[in-house]
């Protein structure tokens, strides 16, 4: 009997033990899920496809977004208990967080994104060369997509390329984006814009999506004010009804891009009168399609001119335009606004010097 109860004691002691032990650790778990960790300095942690959930956690601990590997690991099957898989990918931490806050970004799939900057009134070479530069991507590959017309037809765009459809925004993407991946989001972005921009659209604007998006990327070369958008669209709307060529610079531009393959600001005589369905000094109407990408106050202003007699502009050189409705107001901002300003300007810098 005696052998019995101590037997009898002997469990219940370990039993208790069990207990308190058992406890502990559930408390010690209790405490590492409200705890938080870590640095403010920036953490990445990269977790490869196929990795155990054992794996994830020992690399998040290596990496500094956990504090105890025993505790974590513990914490992810006792406690936690969650079936969804950890999902593979760059992971980013930064400052004091809790397990919980590590995890679900982990079961997320939040993987840690790379910005990149699109400005209005860039070309397509222009934004591939800055998506290379984000360290997001081949510039030549990005070029080869956006020149496809296949790619073109396939995002349902009404050109053989996507020039002027490439939206300017700033995009976040993971590391090593597919060259695709890129351009849908920036066709996406496009064609949420120019759906706002058509449920604007002025009465009696015939252009279609083509038509609308070129004339857009024009305005938006042609001036940086938003106050003259309008106002520019105004005078490119009344041209095109009357049959007067645009003769607007930028499209002279592009055109000599496309035939000497070098970027250049400077025209020349040349320049102005050399063939290319592009330069409408010589080619009434609408060029063959955009010579930029616009952003959304320029699509806007395609489609929604401001009404006006206007048929000329000319540069204040700071940015402004002096608009006039016959030839006779416009010789004389020419006059002013070119001549003699850059004869004075000359003449300054002559005493200067």
């Amino acid at each position: 009997m005696k052998a019995l109860r101590a037997a009898i004691g002997v469990i219940f002691l370990g039993t208790v033990a069990v207990l308190i032990v058992g406890a502990k650790m559930y408390l010690d778990l209790l405490r590492f899920r409200e705890l938080p960790y870590g640095a403010e300095v920036e953490r990445v942690v990269e977790i490869p496809p196929g990795a155990p959930a054992r794996e994830v956690v020992r690399l998040l601990v290596r990496g500094g977004a956990l504090s105890d590997e025993t505790l974590a690991w513990r914490y992810v099957r006792w406690v936690k208990r969650d079936r969804r898989p950890l999902k593979a990918g760059e992971y980013a931490f930064s400052g004091a967080l809790r397990p919980d806050d590590v995890l679900e970004r982990v079961y997320r799939g939040d993987v840690k994104t790379y910005p990149v900057t699109i400005p209005e009134g860039l070309r397509t070479d222009q934004i591939a060369a800055l998506v290379e530069q984000a360290g997001l991507g081949n510039a030549a590959e990005l070029l080869a997509l956006m020149r496809d017309p296949a790619f073109a037809k396939e995002l349902g765009l009404p050109l053989p390329g996507l020039e002027g459809f490439l939206f300017p925004e700033t995009y976040r993407f993971h590391r090593d984006p597919r060259p695709r991946a890129v351009l849908e989001a920036m066709v996406g972005r496009f064609r949420a814009a120019w759906k706002k921009a058509e449920a604007r659209r002025g009465e009696g604007v015939k252009l279609d999506e083509a038509q609308a998006v070129t004339l857009a990327s024009i305005i938006e070369k042609e001036t940086g004010r938003p106050e003259e958008r309008f106002h520019v669209s105004c005078v490119f709307h009344n041209r095109l009804r009357k049959g007067i060529p645009l003769q607007t610079d930028p499209t002279v531009l592009y055109a000599k891009w496309l035939r000497t393959g070098a970027w250049s600001n400077n025209i020349t005589r040349k320049d102005l009168v050399a063939p290319s369905p592009y330069n409408t000094y010589v080619v009434a109407g609408l060029p063959p399609g955009p010579i930029a990408s616009p952003g959304a106050a320029a699509l806007e202003a395609a489609l929604r001119p401001e009404s006006c007699d206007d048929l000329y502009f000319v540069s204040r050189n700071d940015g402004s335009h002096v608009f006039c409705p016959d030839l006779r107001c416009h010789a004389a901002a020419v006059r002013k606004w070119q001549v003699d300003f850059f004869r004075a300007k000359k003449r300054a810098a002559r005493v200067r010097g």
